[in-house]
C-alpha cells in the first residue's frame, strides 16, 4: 500500500501526510511539480520530526510516476466520485492517489485511474482537507488488508 500525492500545493498538509506515512509505515509518492518549494523547512512545522522517518519517492511527472508503481492499481480520492471508499475492496499493493488542494487532478489523469471513490459528506459542503481525507481513506484500507505496522 502507497499514497501518492499529484502536484501539492500547501506545504503543511505535505508534512502532515509524511508524518501520517511515517507512523503507519506507508511510502508515499509526491507526483512534481509542486506548487512550492519542497525543502525541510516548508515541511518541518506540519511534519516536525517524523519527516526523516518518513519513505518518500518524488516523480518528475506523472509518467515516472505510472511506471514506477506499474502492476498497482491506482485508486483516486476524488469528489467527482460516485463510490464510497467504505463500499470499495482495497487490495495490499493499492497506490492511494490524491489531487491538487485547489482542483483534483486533470481529466486525463482522473480516467487513468482503476478506481475512484468519494468520501461520502453533506451535500451543501465542497471537501475535507487533503491530510484528513487521506488518513481516512487509509485507515480503511489498512483495516480492510491487515496491514498495520507492527
Amino acid at each position: 500500500m502507497r499514497l501518492a500525492l499529484y502536484q501539492p500545493e500547501i506545504p503543511p498538509n505535505v508534512g502532515t501526510i509524511l508524518r501520517l506515512c511515517a507512523c503507519e509505515n506507508i511510502p508515499l509518492d509526491i507526483i512534481e511539480p509542486c506548487g512550492f518549494p519542497f525543502s525541510e523547512r516548508s515541511l518541518k512545522r506540519a511534519g516536525m520530526d517524523y519527516i526523516d522517518r518518513a519513505q518518500f519517492t518524488r516523480h518528475n511527472n506523472w509518467q515516472n510516476f505510472r511506471d514506477y508503481n506499474s502492476g498497482s492499481r491506482i485508486i483516486l480520492a476524488s469528489t467527482r466520485a460516485d463510490m464510497p471508499y467504505t463500499e470499495f475492496s482495497f487490495a495490499p499493493t493499492d497506490v492511494l492517489l490524491f489531487g491538487q488542494e485547489s482542483a483534483g487532478v486533470p481529466e486525463d489523469i482522473h480516467t487513468q485511474a482503476d478506481a475512484r471513490l468519494c468520501i461520502p459528506m453533506k451535500a451543501d459542503l465542497r471537501s475535507l482537507n487533503i491530510a484528513i481525507a487521506a488518513a481516512m481513506i487509509l485507515g480503511e484500507a489498512m483495516r480492510q488488508t491487515d496491514q498495520f505496522p507492527t
